[in-house]
């Protein structure tokens, strides 16, 4: 399929979201953070593409809605307002102060009340990838309008999210990220780390600083930076899941246009990153791609798609900027380059299994991903 061709599709596919999801029609909201950042990312990187206005005011569209959704307490709670706890006025100024909720269909898990994994998945909260996700949407907002009250948002989640998730297990202990936690971020939900939460954030942090105005007055992300650069630290990337390589992929990506940007900091990473990528790359089940679409994930499958779209960006990166990236790095770059065809096949079946019940049991998230591999700029792009 030719790349005008996939552009149409995403558009259709875009547009489909839209008025299904209530941001271009009168249908009742369906917000979802996760979804809801690519489709920000998807909006504004066809605004790019095309210059059709209607994409960026969705983007923006959809940003408010979210703000008004998933930056307020749920319909069946007791609580009422901005879950930051300000007033009607001062919510509007700082809607991202309090964080944003997941937007899963049940309500959080009540303090005192028994863990249950598998009701856990569907349990509201906040997630600490899914709020840096938002402020990777809220950043790229702020790049394509010129309106830096996007970074501000951005950063002020980003401080927020720092103060509530990253936490020191006990005194002098090395610090850990919370996977999860309570709607008002007053408690863990789920304790464990997601193992590349801190490489997220870190990278994430960094791309908001980038785009901050030079200005004393502007808050910064200075001392959150250096804290979770020492998270990272020591450790290990390396995947076998789908989701979690193409992760791995787009954050190797990110991190090669931080460098490009003045980030030198990062270079030292880079061989480690690109490293971790192939051997994860290296460790994924091949088979797992022959299996019925019953028995797979579509938007766990177009997230490696994705991250291997980044790995033909970081190939024309490495060639276009050789005084940064040394004869090593472009090597690494092409040794993960056979692996990129593997991202057209898993889209050529989903888009062939579109009507199937694992496709519709989680189809917006599945629409928006499909979508962002076909079109992935807008994401991949800082």
């Amino acid at each position: 399929m030719r790349e005008s061709e996939k552009l149409l599709l995403a558009k259709e596919i875009m547009n489909d979201f839209a008025y299904q999801t209530g941001i271009s029609s009168d249908r009742e909201q369906r917000r979802y953070l996760w979804t809801d950042a690519f489709a920000v990312c998807n909006f504004l990187g066809i605004y790019r593409l095309t210059g059709d206005e209607e994409y960026r005011r969705l983007a923006l569209n959809l940003i408010y809605k979210v703000h008004h959704v998933l930056g307020k307490h749920r319909k069946d709670d007791l609580r009422k307002g901005w879950i930051s706890g300000l007033d009607e006025d001062e919510g509007e100024k700082h809607p991202t102060i309090g964080g944003l909720r997941i937007g899963k269909e049940l309500p959080e898990r009540k303090p005192g009340e028994p863990y249950d994994e598998f009701l856990e998945w569907y349990r509201d909260g906040q997630y600490y990838h899914y709020l840096t996700k938002w402020m990777h949407a809220l950043n790229k907002a702020s790049r394509e309008t010129g309106d830096l009250t996007y970074n501000l948002w951005a950063i002020e989640l980003a401080k927020k999210a720092h103060e509530a998730f990253v936490y020191e297990p006990f005194p002098n202990a090395p610090k850990r990220i919370y996977w999860k936690m309570s709607i008002d971020l007053s408690r863990p939900l789920i304790t464990s780390m997601g193992q590349h939460d801190p490489l997220d954030g870190l990278l994430t942090y960094k791309e908001l600083q980038a785009t901050s105005p030079k200005d004393p007055k502007w808050p910064s992300l200075e001392g959150e930076i250096a804290d979770i650069e020492k998270i990272c630290e020591g450790m290990d990337w390396v995947t076998e899941d789908p989701l979690g390589v193409g992760e791995l992929l787009s954050n190797t990506y990110k991190a090669m246009q931080l460098v490009s940007m003045g980030h030198l900091e990062l270079k030292a990473s880079l061989a480690n990153l690109l490293e971790s990528s192939k051997e994860s790359l290296k460790a994924l089940r091949i088979d797992q791609f022959r299996l019925p679409a019953s028995s797979r994930l579509a938007f766990r499958e177009l997230g490696l798609s994705i991250g291997l779209k980044a790995v033909k960006e970081m190939g024309k990166l490495a060639c276009e900027a050789q005084d940064l990236f040394d004869d090593r790095i472009r090597q690494e770059v092409e040794s993960i380059l056979d692996y990129t065809p593997l991202s057209e096949k898993i889209e050529d079946f989903w888009l062939r299994n579109r009507e199937t019940a694992s496709w519709k049991e989680h189809e917006d998230i599945n629409m928006v991903m499909l979508a962002t591999s076909l079109a992935p700029s807008g994401y991949l792009r800082i």
